[in-house]
């Protein structure tokens, strides 16, 4: 279905009042608290433990194995799918408008960098009245990686780096250094788990001065790198920020192209996404979901009390931290591109191991979307006026700030949202599969492997999200 420009307001202007009208029913069942002004991390702002029986997130695990099967061998068949997969809305965007949105946009990210560095240096070194953290944490790393997936990626746009980096490209001549091809994406993976291990281990969400130095040193390593192999190569390669965003936004329902955006149901441009084509990208995209599990693992009771009964043998807190960061991420690694091999023997196909999982990879996507909402919904949602009330007045932060404090029915929200992510999975490799092998039994017998893989990380994680949370021993 095909729309008029005219009608591009209109359609922004539904989903935007749709989204608004369902969390604005959320808060009105939310009870309202102040913040202490204690030196409290600001991930520690909204924690609420809850208990989820045994049996729901075993029975989830075994839902989800059901529901695969049942689309596999006899719901789905090659006319259904394509019929689904080809419904579309395009909207003429007129070239004035996306013009002034970009302008804007890119004014709002350096402002938003200035502000963070400056609160972050020279303003209250208090975690819950710090614009700085608040932006960073509450902002960026909950709210606009949600808008990501939820809605579109508009971080190309509001990126600061790029923004000056592009400035200082296009006013000072400057020759740029050829980018090593066998590089590929490999720096941003490093770079992604980098971000993850500084979290874990420095208090670096805790204290606004050390986040500016950080943000600092970033900046300078970020644009004399895209200043010196030009930006398009640095942000599509070694920028983890840019890199992620660009991913999450593949399961978003809005995109735009050239002068015109469109409006799928959200992951449905997955099976035919081209983001996905070496190694590297897979590896970016179980880094995604291995940062959410690490996180959610260390910052559980059960997580501590097995960190301190390792540490009491006499073994380096930060050597076992680094043991289980690598040590995990390489088994979740190591378990998708074992699953690769096993659908090369089960669909009886010429295909190599290697083609496999790069075509199976985009539907992981989903799961990294789903972990996230789950571990950072009630986190934004609680910490949304606090956010708010920081940006509209940065200089004046309040005495006591509003914190929402989330009822014991939100608890089973992350369970409905791993869920989700992780049927939305099962979707897209059943219409890749049919994609990639002419026969139906082929294309059957080579998601099972894949499945198992998927149902093995969601029930991880499901079992993490059950858990109370507590601060990472040794580090926080």
């Amino acid at each position: 279905m095909i729309s008029t420009g005219d009608d591009f307001p209109k359609v922004i202007a539904r989903y935007i009042l749709f989204s608004v009208a369902i969390y604005g029913c959320i808060l009105f069942f939310i009870e309202t608290a102040f913040a202490s002004n204690a030196a409290i991390g600001l991930s520690k702002a909204s924690q609420k433990s809850f208990n989820v029986p045994q049996w729901l997130y075993v029975a989830t695990g075994g839902a989800a194995i059901g529901a695969s099967a049942l689309l596999a061998s006899t719901v789905t068949d090659r006319t259904l799918i394509n019929t689904l997969h080809d419904q579309q809305t395009s909207i003429t965007a007129r070239m004035r408008i996306r013009r002034l949105a970009t302008i804007v946009g890119r004014v709002i990210g350096i402002l938003c960098l200035g502000l963070v560095l400056y609160r972050g240096f020279f303003g209250p070194q208090i975690p819950t009245v710090n614009v700085a953290l608040i932006i960073v944490f509450a902002g960026v790393r909950a709210g606009l990686t949600m808008f990501a997936y939820l809605v579109g990626n508009v971080w190309p746009i509001l990126n600061p780096w790029r923004t000056i980096a592009d400035s200082i490209t296009g006013l000072v001549p400057t020759s740029t250094v050829s980018y090593p091809d066998r590089f590929s994406r490999w720096p941003a993976v490093i770079g992604l788990l980098l971000f993850v291990w500084v979290e874990t281990v420095t208090p670096v969400n805790k204290q606004p001065d050390l986040l500016a130095v950080a943000i600092l040193v970033y900046t300078i390593v970020t644009i004399v790198g895209a200043v010196l192999f030009s930006p398009s190569t640095w942000f599509a390669n070694v920028d983890p920020i840019s890199v992620a965003f660009r991913f999450y936004g593949e399961v978003a329902p809005f995109r735009w192209q050239q002068e015109k955006v469109s409006l799928r149901p959200p992951g449905f441009e997955l099976p035919q996404s081209d983001t996905v084509f070496e190694t590297a990208d897979i590896a970016f995209i179980i880094a995604l979901i291995w940062e959410l599990t690490f996180s959610g693992f260390v910052t559980t009771t059960v997580g501590g009390s097995f960190i301190r009964s390792i540490v009491a043998f006499g073994i380096p807190p930060l050597m076992l931290y680094l043991l289980i960061f690598v040590g995990g991420y390489s088994l979740f690694f190591g378990a998708y591109l074992k699953a690769a091999n096993i659908a090369r023997e089960t669909g009886e196909t010429y295909l190599t191991p290697h083609t496999i999982g790069i075509q199976f990879a985009a539907s992981l996507l989903a799961i990294a979307a789903g972990y996230h909402l789950a571990h950072y919904f009630g986190f934004f949602v609680s910490l949304s006026p606090l956010l708010a009330t920081t940006i509209v007045s940065p200089f004046s932060p309040p005495a006591n700030p509003l914190v929402l404090s989330l009822p014991g029915w939100f608890g089973m929200l992350p369970i409905a949202f791993v869920l989700i992510g992780h049927m939305l999975a099962v979707w897209v490799t059943h219409t890749k599969s049919y994609d990639l092998f002419p026969s139906r039994l082929q294309a059957i017998r080579s998601q099972y492997s894949f499945i198992i893989v998927m149902i093995g990380y969601t029930i991880i994680s499901l079992w993490l999200v059950s858990l109370p949370t507590a601060s990472p021993p040794f580090v926080s």
